[in-house]
Order: structure tokens, then sequence, then C-alpha cells
């Protein structure tokens, strides 16, 4: 087995120390905000965003003004999308049936599946306008039926962006809030003397804004921790450099560490692929981005088989995975950890970003070998229920229950279960002793 690293990026224990430094960063501003409600929320939108309004909260005529300035063009390209988002929730909702079963004659068990009664949407919009995340985040949690949809979404170049307002207000959010990072997140979660708090927290961001949610996780759910966005393209020779390239440095332009992986079978493509590299950050518009991903975060990886680059992605367990090999199929069938799959040079993960209808809002930092991505369900808590509706079934079940309960030493337990056998199977049994 042979696994060469022509590139790699900073080590773990440097992204350690970064993460660390972000980690207490946040929690010194989640104390603020949790002991100090608004007064916190608008000392750090001044502090980070330099945005200090009369009311965080859009006014329905706010809203209609930001909207009106969206072209018609942008307007049918947002509907567009938002179609395709909800064409494959509704489907995957669908999919997600209420059950109810009788396990043995009057024994009936169920499950109802129920949205969560209120979630907070984070929607990125400093750096650049996410416009595709009020569809992943917003219009899904619609779908799904929840009933109260908080949106925050931090100003852009100072003012809120007509288009993100539009895709927000159109996927169905009944608040907007012009709040961005740590500040909109702790606002949602704590609630603040003008904002009601929310059940759960979803949505991407970026490293602030995922440390934010996890250390928030438990007081309210989370989707999933969907920090600075990962790529990873597995390819042979099938297909060339550029499109590597490209694939590559589409997604590093993202943020300053944003890990870009080529694996690969051919060290011809790998080194083709870094000279590509090179080329497109002397003409890419976001270079300044995209080369300090690159540097500190973008990796080479050849191996001598497809098995082994199996192997080295589901190691990875990067966020997106496109994939371009002469068995594509293959891939899908064997990889285990991942965000989500691109599959073949004639998709690519600006696809699922922004327009075909799978959900965005995906795992990262290995979070894939445990969760998947944002999706219909990640809105509906399955709640389980049970009755019994005959004395006999009361009566078998009880003497079971009774048993079961004192072999673990429960006496209280056991006669939950032995005051229904004397009630409905008429049988005598003293406190404390199992049912026959």
């Amino acid at each position: 087995m042979t696994i060469q690293y022509l590139k790699r990026g900073k080590t773990l224990a440097e992204r350690t120390e970064d993460d660390e430094k972000v980690r207490e960063t946040v929690k010194a501003a989640l104390k603020d905000i949790e002991l100090n409600g608004d007064a916190a929320v608008r000392k750090l939108s001044e502090k980070f965003d330099k945005y200090s309004p009369p009311s965080f909260l859009l006014s329905e005529s706010e809203i209609e003004s930001l909207i009106s300035k969206v072209s018609d063009r942008d307007m049918a390209d947002i509907k567009f999308a938002q179609e395709q988002v909800r064409r494959f929730a509704q489907a995957q909702r669908a999919s997600m049936t209420d059950i109810e079963i009788e396990t043995m004659p009057g024994v009936i068990l169920g499950h109802k599946n129920i949205p969560v009664q209120s979630v907070g949407c984070y929607i990125p919009a400093g750096k650049f306008p996410m416009v595709a995340s009020a569809h992943m985040s917003v219009l899904t949690a619609s779908v799904a039926g929840v009933p109260r949809i908080v949106a925050t979404t931090p100003p852009f170049k100072s003012s809120p962006n007509p288009a993100v307002v539009a895709a927000i207000h159109m996927g169905g959010a009944h608040e907007i809030y012009v709040l961005g990072g740590i500040q909109g997140i702790g606002a949602m979660a704590f609630g603040t003397e003008t904002i009601r708090p929310v059940d759960m927290l979803v949505g991407p961001g970026n490293a602030f804004v995922a440390e934010a949610k996890r250390q928030l996780y438990g007081r309210v759910g989370i989707d999933l921790f969907a920090g600075p966005t990962e790529t990873m393209v597995i390819a042979d020779e099938t297909v060339d450099a550029e499109m590597c390239a490209t694939d590559l440095l589409g997604q590093a332009e993202h943020g300053y560490n944003s890990p870009a992986v080529l694996v690969t079978n051919s060290r011809k493509l790998a080194e083709q692929t870094m000279e590509k590299i090179k080329h497109l950050l002397t003409i890419l518009p976001t270079a300044e981005t995209a080369s300090k991903s690159w540097k500190n975060y973008g990796e080479v990886i050849v191996c001598d088989t497809h098995e082994e680059m199996l192997q080295v992605a589901n190691e990875i367990a990067s966020e997106h995975v496109q994939i371009m090999t002469d068995r594509d199929d293959w891939y899908l069938e064997n990889m285990r950890s991942y965000g989500a799959l691109f599959l073949g040079p004639r998709t690519n993960v600006a696809n699922g970003d922004k327009v075909i209808g799978t959900n965005h809002t995906l795992p990262t930092k290995k979070a894939g070998r445990y969760t998947g991505g944002l999706w219909v369900g990640k809105f509906l808590k399955t709640h389980s229920y049970q009755k019994i509706t005959t004395d006999e079934a009361a009566t078998k079940i009880g003497e079971y229950g009774s048993r079961l309960s004192l072999l673990e030493g429960f006496v209280g337990h056991a006669e939950q279960c032995n005051v229904r056998v004397r009630r409905y199977g008429h049988k005598n049994i003293p406190y404390g002793e199992a049912a026959e």
C-alpha cells in the first residue's frame, strides 16, 4: 500500500490551536449575551458588523422595500432554486410516515412525527450573501411544518442584503433579524428582551458560528456541526487538471480555512492539478481568500489503487466529495463517511450549494462519520406511544413487566405492573411480589 502526500495542509496540532482561540472568544460572547441580553447583542453587532439599527427585527415594510430592490431575473432564479429544494424536501417528508401496529392482541404501539415547534435559522451573508442557505434551512423547515421559523443574517456591506432577505421571506420565515455570527446564534438560543428563544438552531456558518452551536447544544438542539466548508475531489485520468483545480478552488474561496483535498491514483494528474491551481490563483477574483485556504488547508494525496483512495476518503470524511472516475457508482456503493456525494464530471459542488435541490448544510470536521446533512427529517421529532385495549393483554404484559422489574431490583416498577394484573387479571398479588 502506497499513499503519498504531495502537499499537506496545517497539522492537526495547528488546527487544534486555532480551534481553541475560537472556543474562548465564543464562550465569552455567549456568556455576555446570556447575562445582558439585547445590550450584549447590540454591542457585539457594533463590534463585529459595525451595525446598530433602531431594531434588528425587519418590519413587513422593510422586507417589502428590500425585496423590491431585487431584479426580476434574480427573483426568477431564486424561485427556480426554491422549487427544486422544495420538491426534494417534500419527497423526503412524504417518506416519513406515522405508524401504528398491534404487536399482540390488545397491544398497540406507534409513533408520530412532530415538527420542532420553533427553529432558528442562520443564513451567512457577512462576506458573501448566501442566498441559497435560506432555501436550505428556512424553506426546508417550512416543508416540515415548523410553526415558528426565525432567521438571522448579518448585514452585507453595512445593510441587509435584498436577495438574502427575499429568499428568507419567500422560504417562509416568520421573523427576520439582521444579526450576524455569535450574536445572532446566541440571541436565538438564549432569547433576549425582544427575541423569544427557539428550540433548535440550524444552518451553516464560519468557525465562530459552528463553535457557538457546539457550545449551545443541549440547551437547544442543533442540526449538525457545519463549520467552514470542506471539499474533496476523487479523480483518475478520466478527467483533466482544469476540472480538478476548478472544483478545488471553487470551494476554497469560501474562507481562509476551507480544506480542499485531491485524492487520485495518477501522479501526473496530481502534479498537473497543482500547476493549474497556481495559474488559476493568478486570475481568480477571490484568489486572496482561496490562496490562503489552499496554502494552509490544501492537500494532494496520491494512491496506488481505488481501494486506497476509498480508504483515504472515508478516513477524511469530507463535507463535499466530488467523484470523477471510471467507477463512480462503485464509490456511491462503498463510501461510508461524507456529507454529500457529487457523482461524475457533469455535476459539481456548486450545483448542490445553489440550485439542484439537495441540502447544502452538511457535516464538517469528520462529523460525516455519524451524521448526514440537514434535511426535512431534522426538523421532525419521532415520538412513540403505546396503549393496551384488553384485560388479557394488560395481564400478560403486566406479568412479564413485574418479573423483569424485580430482576433489576425495581420494586416500585413491579408494583405498577402488579396493580394492573390485580385489576384486570383478578389476581391477588401482595406488594413487592412478582406476578406469576
